[in-house]
């Protein structure tokens, strides 16, 4: 019998976005479903190389068999380097892995590329996932994306499990308005920028409102001003929870232009709001659920290709209202439930 469950991530301190709401998600799923559920997080820090390493060290030291002297009945692993923790019954549920060991390497978004440990740091990240991630009774990923990548560079098994965003029971569709939004972490690899830049060539009144913190603000900020764009790109940072309901629910479309996501939730939200989804080709998993044409268009992560789609978007509102009800209907038919994320990992602890 399963009673208590230690669901282990990392933190980076001081940031908060999708994962950390994942692993929240998850521990309300099994508390539900009548387990103690908690999580365990450690403080990530990627750099210098080496800190990574004594990360992962950190994880395998832990002993996560019992707790103020009741037995733990199982670890769930969700985010690198959490899932290399030991414990006899251990199912992973892997939100990513240290994606510039993987699919970032190479790309400018690669942060161990320039770094002097950088690619021995890399094969040790490849070497422990290849030892601590077959330890688990399940490997589940958290879409497609991320079992391809698993199976491409580990040669993993995994199957993809699914589970619908923190917002999903709040959205809706609204006034069809005259801007495309862009809620995200605001991070290069997000690729606000080319929303940015895509604002420079179109040619209909379309704005854009780009919201979300971090690191590339004033970045984004600069870049607008310096494209004389300003005046048509909105950068509101922090948005209340209401007010992004709101965007949502008003936006002519939904823009999101990451690079190779893991999941995706922007994605998602979209189709619970009933907007049409442009999203960029190359998105990973951002893609998953994107019939082109039909529930949202893919589109090269090129700012005139986007501006192009988003003129057309403007000049044929009936267009973006239906894409944008075949993509709320497409996600409801799937009913993305948290009940079943938690049946189907109780049941592959054994």
């Amino acid at each position: 019998m399963i009673r208590k469950v230690l669901i282990c991530t990392t933190q980076v301190p001081f940031v908060s976005g999708g994962a950390e709401a994942h692993a929240a998600g998850l521990r309300d799923a099994l508390r539900a479903a009548g387990c103690e559920a908690e999580i365990v997080a450690l403080p990530f820090k990627a750099y210098p190389p080496e800190e990574i390493m004594r990360n992962v060290l950190a994880w395998r030291l832990l002993d996560l068999t019992e707790s103020n002297g009741a037995k733990v009945d199982l670890v769930v692993g969700m985010k690198f380097p959490a899932y290399a923790a030991a414990h006899p019954r251990k199912v992973l549920w892997i939100i990513h892995q240290h994606r510039a060991a993987y699919n970032l390497a190479g790309t400018e978004y690669d942060d161990l590329l320039t770094q002097p440990e950088g690619a021995r740091v890399r094969e040790l990240i490849r070497h422990c996932d290849a030892e601590f991630i077959p330890e688990a009774r399940k490997v589940f990923a958290n879409s497609r994306a991320v079992a391809a990548r698993l199976l491409r560079y580990n040669r993993i098994e995994s199957e993809p499990l699914y589970h619908p965003p923190p917002r999903a029971a709040r959205l809706r569709a609204g006034e069809t308005g005259d801007y495309v939004f862009f809620p995200s972490r605001l991070e290069a690899h997000k690729r606000q920028a080319l929303l940015v830049e895509a604002m420079r060539f179109v040619s209909t009144p379309v704005r854009a409102v780009v919201a979300g913190g971090g690191a590339a603000f004033a970045d984004l900020c600069a870049l607008a001003k310096k494209l004389g764009v300003s005046d048509r790109v909105r950068l509101p940072g922090f948005v209340p929870e209401d007010e992004i309901i709101e965007l949502y629910a008003n936006a002519l479309a939904v823009c999101y232009l990451p690079f190779d996501e893991d999941y995706g939730y922007v994605s998602l939200e979209a189709m619970y709001a009933g907007r049409a989804l442009v999203v960029a080709a190359d998105g990973g998993g951002a893609t998953e659920f994107v019939d082109d044409g039909e529930t949202g268009f893919l589109v090269a992560p090129d700012p005139r290709e986007i501006a192009a789609r988003l003129d057309a978007l403007y000049a044929d509102r009936a267009l973006a209202r239906r894409v944008g009800a075949r993509a709320r209907e497409k996600i409801l038919a799937l009913d993305l439930s948290w009940e079943r994320v938690a049946e189907r990992i109780i049941a592959a602890a054994g």
